[in-house]
């Protein structure tokens, strides 16, 4: 790793510390800490940009190919954010439920201000966190991108993993996207779950910012 490499992980490597910290807490405190943090962080509208960097709508449209040809009722994006990618499955899905939930009542609360605009009135969201709470219900597709890496350390990661698949419908698939190779621990107790098959794994090496999308299937 060059120099200039090196300084910029140094802000990615104490984000993930400040988390790692969080999770020494139990389950609950942590939740209500993240709660606290997202709406702090959600202030202003769209933070990561989601709706308009271009490279957020490759890896979405790279997300939906990765199960192009499925078929869904029910759909569930944990960790929505402001509901960008929320809606495009709702798109990609147009007769399906779709559940969008994140910690931040400000995310949701812009995400169902923009769902609005789709007729059908199938896309809804929620203020939820999913270590502690249930959406409601078994899905038949659940996405979680770019959500592990606030979990935090592994045995909260485990717990994570499991909330994950305690939420799919029989033959169910779990689909999880996360910077790579930092997708190996992430995705790791999803791998060595007995109860999930790994359907594909594909890894995106898009503009120096390398990321997987893993797909699973409950037995």
């Amino acid at each position: 790793m060059t120099q200039a490499e090196e300084m910029r992980s140094l802000p990615d490597k104490l984000h993930r510390t400040f988390f790692r910290s969080m999770s020494l807490l139990p389950a609950r405190g942590q939740g209500l800490l993240l709660r606290h943090y997202f709406e702090w962080f959600h202030r202003t509208p769209d933070p990561w940009r989601h709706a308009v960097d271009p490279y957020e709508a490759r890896k979405y449209a790279t997300t939906l190919a990765h199960v192009e040809g499925d078929t869904f009722d029910r759909v569930l994006d944990v960790g929505c954010s402001e509901g960008t990618f929320t809606l495009l499955a709702a798109e990609s899905y147009p007769q399906a439920d779709v559940l969008g939930v994140d910690v931040s009542e400000r995310a949701v609360h812009r995400a169902a201000s923009r769902s609005k605009a789709r007729p059908s009135g199938r896309t809804r969201f929620a203020a939820m966190d999913f270590l502690n709470q249930d959406p409601g219900g078994r899905f038949d597709l659940v996405v979680c991108a770019e959500t592990l890496y606030y979990v935090g350390r592994d045995d909260r990661l485990r717990l994570a993993s499991e909330r994950l698949r305690s939420f799919l419908a029989p033959g169910g698939t779990l689909v999880l996207v996360h910077p790579w190779p930092e997708a190996r621990r992430l995705h790791h107790f999803v791998d060595g779950d007995p109860l999930l098959v790994r359907r594909d794994e594909q890894v995106e090496h898009d503009g120096g910012r390398p990321y997987a999308v893993s797909s699973y299937r409950l037995r």
